[in-house]
């Protein structure tokens, strides 16, 4: 008869299980033994049991063994991590090259092409899509704009403001002016109203007050003795300021007047 066929599994009788793990294990190393010498092969072997304790083999040295294994393993994860690398961006240009296509085919439709292939539904779709953006770009244009009468308001306060305050400096500089020419006319009345007073009356024609007036007498004859045609009319008249037209009212006009005055006289006595 032969062997049953044992199943593979947790063997729950301690004393079975380290019978078999000493049968096992001692097959295990020969089969490693035979390896390494059959194929020329470097085998490293290291096994511990359920109490903890180890059992190895190595075909030449176990850390010459354990050195290969970590370098092998180091070049092969390297590999992998590269070819993973690779395959990952690989699928990332794909993702990407599906929405680009997908955006470009969007954007034709937003433009109005390739409109053939579309219901009713996506028709409707689209239309909404174009009402929304417009919408926004409306909202956008009455914002900017918004923005932009506000700061000319501002610019526009910022003027008027500069313009009062330059009205004011012009008023002021007029007041100044005025008050300036108000001083200078006063002086030069007062140097007027001095230089009058200091000068001598003077007689002066009624008709002309710059022209002077010379009275002469005429040669006598020695025989007339008649009494002159017309007497000789001399007169100072006080003038008032109204006839003056704003004069000083201390000034007086002296005129004399001579008449056809001839005068024939001989020796009075």
């Amino acid at each position: 008869m032969g062997r049953g066929k044992i199943a593979i599994r947790r063997i729950d009788n301690s004393t079975s299980r380290q019978v078999t793990f000493s049968k096992r294990r001692s097959g295990l190393l020969k089969k490693a033994k035979e390896l390494s010498i059959l194929c020329d092969a470097e085998v490293g072997l290291i096994v511990f049991s359920s109490t903890g304790k180890l059992y190895d083999y190595a075909s030449t040295s176990m850390k010459s063994v354990i050195e290969r294994y970590k370098k092998l393993k180091e070049e092969h994860h390297q590999l992998m991590n590269t070819a993973s690398e690779a395959k990952f961006w690989q699928r990332e240009v794909a993702s990407l090259r599906q929405q680009l296509q997908y955006l470009q085919e969007c954007h034709r439709q937003l433009m109005g092409e390739e409109l053939s292939g579309l219901g009713v539904k996506e028709l409707q779709n689209l239309e909404n899509q174009l009402e929304m953006s417009l919408k926004g770009v409306r909202m956008k244009k009455d914002q900017i704009l918004t923005d932009e009468i506000k700061e000319l308001h501002q610019k526009g306060n910022l003027i008027h403001q500069e313009n009062v305050e330059l009205y004011k400096k012009m008023e002021l500089i007029h007041k100044e002016n005025a008050e300036l020419q108000k001083k200078v006319y006063e002086a030069r009345s007062a140097n007027e109203e001095n230089m009058a007073s200091n000068l001598p009356y003077t007689i002066t024609n009624g008709y002309d007050s710059h022209g002077p007036i010379s009275l002469q007498l005429s040669q006598p004859h020695p025989h007339c003795s008649e009494p002159p045609a017309k007497a000789i009319k001399l007169g100072c008249i006080r003038r008032a300021m109204e006839q003056s037209g704003g004069k000083s009212k201390s000034r007086l006009s002296c005129t004399a007047t001579l008449d056809s005055y001839n005068v024939q006289a001989s020796a009075i006595k």
